[in-house]
C-alpha cells in the first residue's frame, strides 16, 4: 500500500523517505495520506477491529535499532521524556515520538545522506482518545479509549498523524499545523494572543506560603521584594483564597503542602482570610480581595494579578447543593484512572478522590460556573487565572460521553468565560498534559511546562530542567511554556534562574518576604521591572533530542533560543536524577554524576539566520555569561564547555557584521544579565558614502596611507551604528577596531575600549519614570 512517495507500507514495513521505521505492521493498520498545504509530508495511522469496545490495544509494528525521543505522562498531570531504541522503551502513556533516520542510499553513493526525522502525534477522534506504548516484542502500540464503558467503536481512521522531513522543528511544527487542519479543534501557539503579563517580572504567593496565604502575607511578599529594587509587577495568588468546606473529617485523608484533595468549593467569593478591614475601614464596603488588588496596585504597582482555581472549582470540587450553588448541578462523581496512567505513577490525588469523589458540576452548567466566578474576581480587579488540576475531568468521562466529549465541553466553557472577563486573554493551564486538553485549547496560550518546582526536594531540580526543555519540543508548539515559579535564595537558585532567562517564559519566584537573593534577582529583572525575554519556546538543541542528559552519565544539555539580534544557548548539568520507572517516583539514580564537557557552536541555535541580517558569514561573537570570556568564533568552529552537575552556562551567540573590510561590529547587550543579548532590540549600520567608497580599495592586507587614515583615531567616520538597547547597567559590544565616538540618546557618552578582545562597554543609567524605555545607542566607526 503506497500512500505516498515519502510514507508507504509494503510487504509489513512502515517506510519514510526509503528508510524502515516499523516492520511487521499488521493487515488492520490503515493508512490515510494528509490532504491539503503542509500535508504533502504526512499521513494518518488508523487500525480496525473485529468488534466494538471503549478500549482497544492495536499493535503496529515493530521499532527495533532506531534512535527516538518520546515524551509521556509519568503521572496523571505530566510529561516527561524518555529515550530509546526499540518498541518496549516506549513508556505507556505516550503522548509524543520523534524518530531518527538515514536515508537509504544506494550501492556505490556516498554516505552522507541527511537525517530524516519523523513525528509520531497520536490523536483525538470522535470521542475517543490515542496513546502510544510499547510491548516486550518491541512492537509499538496505539491504546485507544473513551473513558466510558457506553461509548464504543471498532475502527479509528485517524489515530496517529505522522510527518518527515530534514529539520526535526520544522518537522513538529508543520506536523502540528497539519493536525490542527484537519481536526480544527485547537489553535497553534503563534495564532494566539499572549498575554501581557509574561514581559514582568512577577511573584507568586504558592512555596512562601502554600494554602496558609492571606492577605497580609500577599502585602508582605509585594513590599519585600520592591524594597530590594526587584519589584514584582505581576503577581499569583495561589490555592488557599477560595471558600472551601471540610466536611470530610476523616484523618487518613492526604494532605499535602496543605491542599486536602477532598474539600470541595462552597462559594465563588475569597474566605475570610481576606475579608478582615483594614485600617479603619468598615467591614463589608468592599470585598476583601478587591481591597487586596486595589492595595497591590496602587501601593506597589502590580500590572497584573492573577488567582487560582482548579478546573472543577476546587480539588475536591463544587460541593453538590453548597448554598447559593445549587444552580451549578453539582453531582458527587469517583474518578477511574486510565489503564496507562495507572502502569505509570500512582497519584495521591487520585487516591483521596477515588474515596471521596469530586463534585462535578454539570457540562451543561460549567459555563454559568466559571462566568459567575470570573465575573466576580474581574470586578475586584483580577485580571486573570491560573487553572490547575485540569486533567482530572479526563477520569469523570463516564456517563458524560467520555473523557474528550467532557474535556472539550469544560475547555470550551473556560476559554469563553476567559474571553468575556479577562480581555488580555488572562490564563495560565497547569496540570493539564493530556492531548485531551491540548487538541481541545483554541484560545490558552500559556502552559505550566513541567511537575513543580519542588524547594526541599534535592531529586526535583535537575530533572525540572530537562523536563521543561524536551516537553517544550512539543507543548510549545501549542502554548508559551510557563517554566515555574522558583525561590531565588536557594542552593539551585541560579540554575533555575539561568534557565528561565533563555526560556521565552514568564518569570517568577515563589520567595518568603525576606528571603531573597536580590543579586541573582536583578540579573533577571530590570529596575522597572520587566525582564528580557526570549523570543521562543527553550528547547534542546538538534544534537541534544536524542541523547538523555538526565540519566545517561555522559551528556549535557543544550537549550536554545533566539532574541531579536542574537542567538543563546544554555548548557546545563542534569545528570543524575529521573522518573524511574520501578520505584515510580523521581528519586536521584547518581549521587555523584561526573563533570561532563560538549561543546558549542552557531548553529546550536537553529534559526540563528533569521536575525543574523543579509550576507552573514555564518562567523559569531560569543559571550559567556558565568565566565564572562568574549570569543570570536569562525564559521564552523565550536566551543568546548565543561560543568559539574547543577553548574550551567549561557552563551549568546552573536552574528558578526562586517561593515567594511576592515571592521566588523556584533552588538551583545547587557552583560550582568542572564539574557544578556535580549537587551538589544535593533540594529542598524548608516555608512558614509565617501568612507564607503574609500573601504572599497582597501583590501586588508597592504600599508598604505589610506590603511593609515582608515584605522587612526582621528579620521573620519566610516559608519555610524544604531542600536535601540532596553535596560540598564553595564552595556557590550564588540569592534574589531576602537570606535571614534559613542552617544545615547544623542548625548555622547564614555565608553572603555579592550583592543585584546574588541570588547567595547558603556553604562546605561535607569531610565526615570519610563517603563521599557529603548535607549538610542548610537557607535561611529
Amino acid at each position: 500500500m503506497t500512500v505516498t512517495s515519502k510514507i508507504s507500507i509494503n510487504d509489513g514495513n512502515l517506510t519514510v523517505h526509503g528508510k524502515t521505521i516499523l516492520t511487521g505492521v499488521p493487515d488492520n493498520i490503515v493508512l490515510t495520506p494528509g490532504t491539503g498545504v503542509g500535508q504533502l509530508a504526512g499521513a494518518f495511522i488508523g487500525a480496525t477491529a473485529s468488534n466494538s469496545k471503549s478500549l482497544h490495544v492495536f499493535p503496529v509494528g515493530t521499532l527495533e535499532g532506531l534512535r527516538f525521543m518520546c515524551l509521556f505522562r509519568f503521572k496523571l498531570w505530566w510529561m516527561t521524556q524518555r529515550m530509546g531504541t526499540c518498541g518496549k522503551d516506549v513508556p505507556l502513556e505516550t503522548q509524543f515520538v520523534l524518530i531518527e533516520s538515514k536515508d537509504a542510499t544506494a550501492e556505490g553513493e556516498p554516505d552522507d545522506a541527511p537525517t530524516i526525522y519523523t513525528v509520531f502525534l497520536p490523536l483525538l477522534e470522535g470521542q475517543f482518545r490515542a496513546a502510544l506504548q510499547g510491548n516486550e516484542m518491541n512492537e509499538v502500540e496505539i491504546c485507544l479509549e473513551s473513558g466510558d464503558t457506553a461509548v464504543k467503536t471498532d475502527h479509528g481512521l485517524y489515530l496517529v498523524y505522522m510527518h518527515a522531513g530534514t529539520n526535526p522543528f520544522e518537522v513538529i511544527s508543520q506536523a502540528v499545523e497539519a493536525v490542527e487542519k484537519h481536526m480544527q479543534t485547537f489553535v497553534n501557539r503563534e495564532k494566539k494572543k499572549l498575554p501581557s503579563f509574561v514581559d514582568w517580572f512577577g511573584w507568586c504567593t504558592w512555596d512562601a506560603f502554600y494554602t496558609d496565604v492571606t492577605a497580609e502575607g500577599v502585602e508582605q511578599g509585594l513590599k519585600s521584594l520592591s524594597d530590594g529594587k526587584t519589584p514584582p509587577r505581576f503577581l499569583i495568588i495561589d490555592d488557599g483564597w477560595q471558600q472551601i468546606g471540610n466536611e470530610i473529617k476523616d484523618s487518613n485523608a492526604v494532605v499535602q503542602e496543605g491542599a486536602q484533595f477532598a474539600n470541595r468549593l462552597t462559594g465563588i467569593k475569597e474566605n475570610t482570610k481576606f475579608q478582615k478591614a483594614k485600617n479603619g475601614q468598615n467591614e463589608g464596603t468592599a470585598p476583601g480581595l478587591k481591597l487586596l488588588v486595589d492595595e497591590a496596585k496602587q501601593q506597589h504597582n502590580v500590572k497584573y494579578v492573577y488567582v487560582w482555581h482548579a478546573l472543577a472549582g476546587y480539588w475536591g470540587g463544587v460541593k453538590p447543593a453548597a448554598a447559593g450553588m445549587e444552580h451549578y448541578d453539582s453531582a458527587l462523581a469517583y474518578p477511574v484512572s486510565s489503564p496507562g496512567v495507572m502502569g505509570n505513577q500512582p497519584d495521591v490525588v487520585m487516591d483521596s478522590l477515588a474515596v471521596h469523589g469530586l463534585g462535578l458540576v454539570h457540562p451543561k452548567k460549567v459555563f454559568h460556573f466559571y462566568n459567575e466566578l470570573h465575573a466576580y474576581l474581574a470586578s475586584c480587579g483580577v485580571d486573570g487565572v491560573k487553572v490547575d488540576v485540569q486533567n482530572i475531568i479526563e477520569t469523570l468521562g463516564a456517563g458524560h460521553g467520555g473523557r474528550v466529549a467532557l474535556t472539550r465541553a469544560y475547555h470550551q466553557a473556560l476559554e469563553a468565560s476567559i474571553a468575556r472577563n479577562f480581555p488580555d486573554n488572562g490564563c495560565i493551564a497547569c496540570m493539564c498534559h493530556n492531548t485531551d486538553g491540548m487538541y481541545s485549547a483554541k484560545q490558552t496560550a500559556v502552559v505550566r511546562a513541567s511537575d513543580d518546582f519542588y524547594p526541599r526536594d534535592p531529586a526535583s531540580h535537575t530533572i525540572h530542567i530537562s523536563s521543561v526543555a524536551y516537553n517544550s519540543v512539543f507543548l510549545g508548539e501549542f502554548m508559551q511554556p510557563d517554566w515555574d515559579m522558583f525561590h531565588s535564595l536557594h542552593p539551585a537558585a541560579e540554575y533555575h534562574a539561568a534557565a528561565r532567562a533563555i526560556g521565552g517564559c514568564p518569570i517568577y519566584v515563589s520567595d518568603k518576604p525576606g528571603n531573597h537573593n536580590f543579586d541573582l534577582l536583578k540579573k533577571l529583572v530590570l529596575p522597572d521591572g520587566s525582564v528580557l525575554r526570549a523570543l521562543l519556546p527553550g528547547r534542546p538543541t538538534r544534537d541534544c533530542l536524542f541523547s538523555d542528559p538526565a540519566r545517561d552519565g555522559k551528556s549535557l544539555l543544550k537549550i536554545w533560543n533566539l532574541n531579536k539580534c542574537s542567538g543563546v544557548v544554555g548548557v546545563f548539568n542534569c545528570q543524575g536524577a529521573g522518573w524511574c520507572k520501578i520505584a515510580k517516583k523521581t528519586r536521584i539514580h547518581d549521587a555523584s554524576p561526573g563533570t561532563l564537557t560538549t561543546s558549542v557552536c552557531s548553529a546550536d541555535a537553529d534559526t540563528i539566520s533569521k536575525v543574523a541580517g543579509p550576507n552573514w558569514s555564518g562567523e559569531v561573537i560569543v559571550y559567556a555569561h558565568r565566565s564572562g570570556n568574549l570569543i570570536r568564533l569562525p564559521t564552523g568552529a565550536s566551543l568546548p564547555v565543561t560543568l559539574k552537575v547543577l553548574e550551567y552556562e549561557v552563551f549568546h551567540l552573536c552574528p558578526l557584521k562586517e561593515i567594511t573590510s576592515y571592521i566588523s561590529f556584533a552588538p551583545i547587550g547587557l552583560l550582568d544579565m542572564f539574557n544578556t543579548s535580549g537587551a538589544v532590540e535593533q540594529f542598524d549600520v548608516e555608512f558614509d558614502s565617501s568612507k564607503q567608497t574609500a573601504a572599497a580599495f582597501y583590501d586588508g592586507e597592504v600599508a598604505s596611507e589610506l590603511t593609515n587614515s582608515l584605522l587612526s583615531d582621528d579620521r573620519a567616520p566610516t559608519a555610524t551604528i544604531t542600536l535601540k538597547v532596553r535596560g540598564s547597567g553595564r552595556f557590550g559590544a564588540y569592534s574589531s577596531q576602537r570606535p571614534l565616538k559613542c552617544s545615547v540618546d544623542s548625548s555622547e557618552a564614555g565608553f572603555e575600549y579592550d583592543s585584546g578582545t574588541g570588547l567595547l562597554t558603556l553604562n546605561l543609567r535607569v531610565p526615570q519614570d519610563q517603563e521599557m524605555y529603548r535607549w538610542l545607542v548610537e557607535i561611529q566607526v
